[in-house]
């Protein structure tokens, strides 16, 4: 049975998942004052086509996830589901937090130290990076796959694309 502490803790993860979404899908001020200069030049809407691919790439698997958190928390709401079944889609609720916390990690590992715009997604033992960088560069690949190796205790498959 779910006791008051149960609900108290399913509660604040929802109110943090909320604002969560709501602080990701804010446009930042660097998108807003791109916005307000894009008249000027001709560069700058080539650079926000380009974190155009970025974005889109984030939303979609946002969007995937809540679909997923939505379902298992239908599951953990739903009065006739086992205990059994509620532990499991708690426990992959969790999971889902800790690879989002994971990707994020090595997201602004990957900016501070190579000054690009990137995604990363992690699915099982697969890690997707996408660079918004023009050329593609063996030696930053192999660097940002030996960083991003760094971050995992067992052996991950890494894959680099470079998106112009």
């Amino acid at each position: 049975m779910i006791n008051k502490q149960s609900i108290l803790l399913l509660t604040l993860f929802s109110l943090i998942l909320v604002l969560s979404v709501y602080y990701i899908t804010m446009p930042s001020e660097l998108e807003v004052s791109a916005s307000n200069t894009i008249k000027n030049s001709n560069k700058e809407i080539v650079k926000i086509k380009e974190s155009e691919v970025i974005s889109t790439l984030k939303m979609e698997k946002e969007e995937e996830r809540d679909n997923k958190i939505k379902e298992l928390q239908t599951i953990l709401t739903d009065a006739k589901s086992t205990t059994e079944e509620k532990n499991n889609a708690y426990e992959e609720l969790k999971g889902i937090n800790k690879l989002k916390g994971k990707e994020d990690e090595i997201s602004n590992k990957i900016t501070s130290k190579y000054k690009i715009e990137n995604f990363v997604k992690i699915k099982d033992d697969q890690v997707r990076v996408v660079l918004l960088k023009k050329e593609n560069d063996i030696k930053l690949a192999n660097e940002i796959m030996n960083l991003v190796q760094q971050e995992f205790s067992e052996k991950m498959f890494i894959s680099v694309k470079f998106e112009k």
